[in-house]
């Protein structure tokens, strides 16, 4: 009697131990599966537009239901604060870098070749050698690209005002991006009876005396999608404005910092579109280097209703009907 009692307690003890290890083991391979997703986030820069673009960002991957621990860095506009940057993430074994601007993507592409990268914010991937193509970009890299309808963007300067001739644009000579816009510009004015008249500066200090010295030069401003312009928009317009001059800029951003208008991109918008290429890479397993550059697949007019007054403007002027007035 005495030894079948003993022999189902022995059994039953077994039995626990046995299931014990099971639940310690799916407990185990539960941890493993919610290993958390690591994303270091390189920005080159303070101000709005990339500022919308990194809430896009982390906006996106939350709707897209992705839980990550995301480690932000800014490199305050320094170009070897952002190599450090990208080589701190390679160094800290981050699972994916998302870097906003064309030089904290060239950084973060420099400092690996394996971890993914996407950028956004980068108006012409295949000239700063980031890709290969827009279609095939090939190695551990790809994103969202901010160029703008430029086109569509020149020709508001006619609508707005038919005498406008003399477009100026002020642009860092440093970056890539805004060098490739400035040319592009030149093209597009001339089939639009515009010319091009551009300054360039080396630092943020040189925008005040550039928009006083290009004021004199032209009848218009053109604000391109320039990180160093960008971070003193509010300079440019109120300068504009007590010139009583038009300004049109490339994206809403601009038109928040006193712009009068643009017809453009939201970098919300593509930061919520380069959130869904992670998700590509991070849980549907795909190969930045198959997956195609994207352009923001929306835009919007909008206007800034107090520099539209202060211009003395008419707000039912046909160019203004179908735009979007924007909050500050």
């Amino acid at each position: 009697m005495k030894k079948n009692v003993i022999s189902k307690l022995l059994t039953i003890f077994l039995i626990s131990i046995v299931l014990l290890s099971g639940c310690s083991s799916k407990e185990s391979q539960t941890t493993v599966d919610k290993k958390a997703i690591t994303i270091g986030i390189s920005q080159l820069a303070e101000h709005p537009a990339l500022d919308a673009a990194r809430r896009g960002f982390e906006d996106g991957l939350k709707e897209l239901g992705i839980e990550a621990d995301i480690e932000y860095q800014n490199a305050q506009g320094d170009i070897p604060t952002s190599l450090s940057i990208a080589q701190k993430f390679v160094k800290d074994g981050v699972d994916l870098i998302f870097a906003i601007a064309t030089s904290a993507a060239q950084s973060a592409k420099q400092a690996t070749d394996e971890i993914p990268i996407v950028f956004s914010a980068v108006t012409d991937p295949v000239e700063a050698e980031l890709v290969k193509s827009m279609d095939s970009p090939g190695g551990n890299i790809t994103g969202t690209s901010d160029e703008s309808p430029m086109d569509r963007q020149l020709k508001l300067f006619k609508e707005i005002d038919s005498s406008i001739k003399r477009v100026g644009i002020v642009f860092n000579t440093s970056e890539p991006n805004s060098q490739v816009q400035v040319k592009k510009a030149k093209e597009l004015a001339a089939t639009l009876g515009l010319e091009i008249v551009e300054v360039g500066i080396n630092t943020i200090n040189d925008i005040p005396q550039a928009v006083d010295s290009i004021i004199k030069k032209v009848d218009a401003i053109y604000t391109i999608t320039d990180n160093m312009v960008a971070s003193a928009i509010n300079v440019v317009a109120e300068k504009a404005i007590e010139n009583n001059m038009i300004t049109v800029g490339a994206e809403e951003s601009h038109v928040t910092g006193s712009i009068l208008i643009t017809d453009g991109i939201s970098y919300y918008e593509l930061g919520k579109q380069s959130a869904k290429i992670a998700k590509e890479i991070l849980i549907d397993g795909k190969s930045p280097s198959v997956i195609p550059v994207e352009t923001a697949v929306n835009t919007k007019k909008v206007y800034n209703e107090e520099t539209l007054n202060a211009l003395g403007l008419d707000i039912n002027s046909e160019v203004f009907k179908d735009a979007e007035k924007i909050a500050k």
